[in-house]
């Protein structure tokens, strides 16, 4: 399983510049609107410093971590709903990504053009976010044109589809989005087959200049942005790309005294992409050997035989049981030997379910 997140933003903001860092992949950057039409693909690695303890103590031939897939996608801007500058092939980019990571452009810069002609993070934000309304609206117009035609032949599962979709018309005229509104389940069945953009889980990275990282607590704009994201309930991760860039391009030791100089203790991206992580409700659980050591990507509620699945539908189909041990144990105890001479090896059933870190070996039949 791996998370596919969409850079978005207002052109000029900094998307592909951070898609750079994060990836290194050589997604061009330059200084004018629609740069970026194709959407660029990267996939990136979850930092996380247990697998590295794990090899340590198994040695293993290979270690594989969890991945994040990054989409950078096209700056839009006002009128995307309609097709202004591209708009609607941009929107279709932005439906088929798991979250959105919205960059917004927190620092002055008079070499850096800004696509509405002064900096503005709530306005800019708020463009954004109105074109994914005006595009779920229009969406929401057609769906309930055939709802409707149901609903005369008595088709009871259409009542239940007209109230919501009434729902969502009513807060799209509000100009909010419909994470603004709470579901039942019923209706989340419903909501899966909308693709509604609003609903997509949304993380804001606040793009600050060079010397704006140590006085963003006091940043006017980096504060507009966390406003909203309070609001939303969403979260907000800081950044300078321009210097995430410079880091990306660093060695490992060399990457460690620069932001040790900078006085921070991981970068602005090892945030990034372990918040981008989360942001789904996902996490992690190992498995530990010889071959190789690995981050496998649950959505955090997984029961032992879902999450057997994922390393191979076999396991899911011929489940048995499921041999746990967690990974403070493990790493306390040196290894699966040591936590199962203190009786912290347990055998789990069907009904067990995961906890984040678990090293798991599972007992299947076929």
């Amino acid at each position: 399983m791996t998370l596919h997140a969409g850079i978005v933003g207002l052109p000029n903001v900094g998307k592909s510049t951070l898609f750079n860092a994060i990836t290194q992949a050589g997604a061009e950057a330059a200084n004018y609107p629609f740069c970026t039409i194709d959407p660029n693909i990267g996939m990136v690695e979850v930092p996380d410093s247990r697998l590295q303890k794990l090899a340590d103590m198994v040695h293993p031939k290979k270690i594989v971590p969890a991945t994040v897939e990054f989409v950078d996608i096209a700056g839009l801007v006002k009128g995307a709903s309609k097709g202004e500058g591209l708009g609607n092939k941009f929107l279709s980019h932005i439906r088929e990504v798991d979250a959105i990571v919205h960059v917004v452009r927190c620092f002055e810069d008079e070499n850096v053009i800004h696509v509405e002609g002064n900096v503005n993070p709530k306005r800019d934000i708020e463009t954004i976010d109105l074109e994914l309304v005006l595009a779920d609206m229009e969406s929401i117009e057609k769906r309930s044109e055939r709802t409707s035609k149901l609903l005369k032949t008595g088709d009871k599962k259409a009542q239940g589809e007209i109230a919501l979709l009434e729902r969502l018309k009513e807060v799209f005229n509000q100009g909010k989005g419909a994470r603004s509104l709470t579901f039942t389940d019923e209706e989340r069945d419903i909501l899966k087959g909308f693709s509604l953009l609003t609903l997509k889980p949304v993380l804001y990275v606040a793009n600050v200049s060079e010397t704006g990282l140590a006085t963003a607590a006091d940043n006017p704009y980096v504060q507009q942005v966390k406003a909203i994201a309070a609001e939303e309930g969403a979260e907000v991760v800081v950044v300078c790309a321009q210097i995430e860039a410079e880091i990306a391009e660093l060695e490992a030791d060399e990457k460690d005294a620069f932001l040790e100089d900078l006085g921070l203790e991981e970068s602005g991206l090892d945030r990034l992409i372990r918040v981008a992580f989360h942001l789904l409700g996902l996490m992690t659980f190992f498995t530990a050997g010889p071959i190789e050591v690995k981050a496998w990507t649950i959505y955090q509620g997984t029961k032992a035989p879902k999450a057997a699945g994922v390393i191979h539908t076999d396991f899911e189909h011929g489940f048995i049981r499921a041999e746990v041990v967690s990974y403070k144990d493990f790493v306390e105890h040196n290894g699966i030997n040591g936590a199962r001479d203190k009786g912290l090896v347990r055998l789990e059933g069907k009904e067990y379910i995961m906890n984040d870190g678990d090293i798991v070996h599972f007992r299947f039949n076929v």
